[in-house]
């Protein structure tokens, strides 16, 4: 029975071997992603007193024309340790509409990450004017939890975060894609962001497909256009251009900033 015994685990041993030398771990590829935004949400809560008799009305008839979660799409391009975040330009139609400008329905951002140097380069488009934003990445406190999902037919863990001090942030990142990038800016984790959630802002971030192939480095753009500043100057251009604007230029400053 011993002799059994012993067979049996070096059997295990040796089967947990096979499959751990072959497990394949995606380090290049293109994926594609979608993001939603919860406009009924968001435009309730830009609703005060002062503005309620205008914006009221204006968000009910919104309802009758407009699906209540806006949808754009993006790629994220990753090779050799680097990514390329690239916005789709939406269908004319989907601005069509008094709310079709607020920035949180749109994409403004192209975002060229290096993580071996930690260095992002990005353009960003702020209203009508372009920035070219170098700096260091975004650094994130992420807490790992035991939560598990499936997206775009990889395993994810749930990790949670606040960044730029009040933004409550849940990522859902996957070993099986060994590089520390993901969508935006969010990055930092054991494995590749695949879904980003931002409930507080009603705004997400999911993969929908991954598409498995070498990808020449070269074909990862450096952003080269706009008003070159880092992370803090953009942040002190925008603070004094909305001081006037009230709680409108604390909502627009996040949103320019995430």
């Amino acid at each position: 029975m011993k002799r059994i015994s012993i067979i049996a685990l070096i059997t295990c041993l040796f089967s947990g071997s096979l499959l751990a030398q072959n497990a394949h771990f995606t380090t290049s590829g293109t994926i594609e992603f979608e993001k939603k935004v919860n406009m009924y949400a968001f435009l309730k809560k830009r609703m005060t007193p002062d503005n309620e008799s205008f914006l009221a009305p204006a968000l009910e008839q919104y309802k009758k024309t407009q699906p209540q979660f806006k949808t754009l799409k993006s790629t994220l391009t990753f090779t050799n340790n680097k990514t390329l975040f690239t916005p789709e330009e939406p269908p004319e139609t989907n601005n069509n509409n008094f709310f079709g400008n607020e920035p949180i329905a749109q994409q403004n951002n192209t975002i060229f990450t290096d993580l071996n140097t930690t260095i992002s380069t990005a353009n960003k488009k702020v209203f009508e004017q372009l920035f070219l934003v170098k700096d260091t990445v975004r650094r994130i406190n992420w807490k790992i939890t035991d939560e598990t999902r499936e997206i775009a037919g990889y395993k994810c863990r749930r990790a949670n975060a606040v960044v730029m001090d009040s933004i409550y942030v849940v990522a859902f990142y996957s070993e099986e894609i060994p590089v520390s990038g993901g969508p935006e800016t969010f990055t930092g984790l054991p494995g590749m962001i695949l879904g980003v959630a931002l409930p507080h802002e009603n705004v997400t971030w999911f993969a929908t497909k991954v598409t498995d192939l070498p990808v020449a480095e070269t074909s990862l753009k450096v952003p080269n256009k706009g008003k070159a500043v880092n992370a803090a100057g953009l942040a002190t251009t925008l603070k004094s251009a909305l001081k006037d604007w009230g709680e409108y230029g604390q909502i627009y400053f996040k949103i320019f900033l995430l």
